[in-house]
């Protein structure tokens, strides 16, 4: 029986890999293997002590975790909760919903990402008071790269620097 095009097994994809400081992991994103638009799905793996992002929230986008193997530490707004093989994670969008999860344990931490994928959406970063705004088509999918970042201290008043004519 051959594949269809919407079908793929995990050992005919290659990992892709991400290293910024404390942030490491290797993934294998499903979606955009296939080239889903509306749905985010990727195995995350995720070196001792490391991270695959920093915290952050959506303003439209929903996420959830499931850990396959390994130990992790959510941190959820201001909590910080144990996670292991089996813990499944809803991450609606919203302020009250910052996160990150850290491998806090000796082996690699493994799990599953699912996600909307909204288009343009606004991702806020706590810890660094950044925004980075995405802006749909420009930005390329559910494994899209902001369009604008910057400091949430650029804010301005509505009507700043508007003409009065």
């Amino acid at each position: 029986m051959s594949e269809s095009s919407n079908i793929i097994h995990e050992d005919a994809m290659q990992w892709t890999e991400a290293s910024q400081g404390k942030f490491r992991y290797r993934r294998k994103s499903f979606t955009r293997a296939l080239g889903a638009r509306m749905l985010g799905f990727s195995l995350y793996e995720v070196p001792p002590g490391a991270s695959a992002f920093p915290s952050h929230f959506h303003c439209a986008n929903e996420e959830a975790l499931y850990v396959l193997e390994g130990e992790g530490t959510l941190r959820l707004g201001d909590k910080e909760i144990a996670l292991r093989k089996g813990h499944f994670v809803t991450l609606p969008s919203g302020v009250g919903n910052a996160h990150r999860l850290i491998n806090s344990s000796d082996k690699p931490l493994k799990y599953i990402c699912v996600s909307t994928a909204v288009q343009q959406d606004v991702i806020v970063y706590p810890d660094s008071d950044k925004i980075g705004v995405f802006g749909g088509a420009i930005s390329g999918g559910p494994d899209r790269r902001p369009t604008w970042m910057f400091k949430r201290a650029a804010d301005v008043e509505y009507f700043e620097g508007e003409p009065d004519a």
